[in-house]
């Protein structure tokens, strides 16, 4: 269930609760009249199930409510209610299986902040990844992994192209291009220190990396793998599944691949590079590609069972 908080200008208040009335999904509806204070109006507040979510907000955003007042969604961890129970029964289809757009818009649209926080994560990562190539240590790979923060880059690149926005394809683009170009830049810089200083030396990537030699090493497989992991990444975000999406951070291999990139530079392994950049490439091509279809499926398969349920309603009156 979702926990629904509007602030609704007084003379809408009416059509608010209306359109709460004739949502099968939504239900505890209370109002508190002149309860909010800025802006100014009424407090509507409803439990609603996630399947139901949609409807809601296109009613609330067709009155104007998140113009001249104030929406807010809040997940609900536990319900006891009965009314809301059936609410949920009533709603269409399963709440995992429904996308709320707004709130995946939301989601995407940190994903292509350009901050310092995200770049000092991706170099973090990419270093780790780095030293992970000089002592082949796939541990630390898995580590760079999970610290790695661009899939929500990616996410945000498959939802502007299934709904045809240019402009965010291109900020999430440039928050991955300049992130992964400022942290292949760090480790690059830091390899070169350390072999100056004896730390490492120009022959620390032996040509035989048994534990390791994937990160530059793309085949049919790293492909396929990329394919699967945008497409649960996709589904881990618009079903609310954080614990699946931990998943997909160690499936994807374009952290390691770019640490890998820095440290051969700076010692000189030309066949490492090229391999690195082809990983990249590979691993991007594949999570947008499966990120993209995987939206659109969701977007299908849920008009279908919108059609679904509107003919059963129509069967019902007749």
């Amino acid at each position: 269930m979702l926990h629904l908080r509007a602030i609704v200008p007084a003379d809408r208040t009416d059509a608010v609760c209306e359109a709460l009335a004739d949502c099968a999904g939504a239900t505890n509806v209370v109002v508190l009249p002149g309860a909010a204070r800025s802006p100014r109006g009424d407090l509507v507040t409803s439990d609603i199930a996630r399947e139901s979510a949609n409807e809601i907000l296109d009613a609330l955003r067709a009155l104007g409510v998140d113009r001249d007042g104030s929406i807010a969604l809040d997940k609900v961890d536990l319900t006891l209610s009965d009314k809301a129970e059936e609410a949920m029964e009533r709603a269409p289809g399963h709440g995992d299986d429904a996308v709320v757009w707004e709130e995946l818009d939301r989601q995407v649209s940190e994903g292509t902040a350009l901050t310092w926080s995200f770049v000092a994560f991706l170099a973090l990562a990419t270093q780790l990844a780095g030293i992970a190539a000089l002592i082949d240590s796939p541990i630390l790979v898995v580590g760079a992994m999970v610290l790695g923060p661009e899939f929500a880059a990616v996410a945000a690149i498959c939802y502007g192209i299934v709904r045809f926005q240019p402009w965010r394809i291109a900020h999430a683009v440039r928050a991955l291009a300049v992130g992964f170009a400022v942290a292949i830049v760090i480790t690059y810089v830091c390899a070169l220190v350390s072999r100056w200083i004896g730390v490492i030396e120009l022959d620390r990537l032996p040509d035989e990396r048994p534990l390791t030699a994937f990160i530059y090493s793309p085949d049919r497989w790293s492909f396929i793998v990329a394919l699967l992991a945008g497409a649960a990444g996709v589904l881990s975000l618009t079903a609310g599944k954080s614990s699946a999406l931990v998943g997909v951070f160690i499936s994807v291999t374009t952290v390691p691949a770019a640490g890998n990139l820095a440290v051969a530079m700076a010692l000189r392994h030309g066949s490492e590079i090229t391999g690195s950049l082809l990983q990249l490439a590979v691993n991007f091509a594949g999570m947008i590609i499966a990120g993209a279809l995987t939206l659109l499926v969701q977007r299908a398969l849920w008009a279908a069972v919108l059609r679904g349920q509107d003919r059963k309603a129509a069967r019902g009156r007749t």
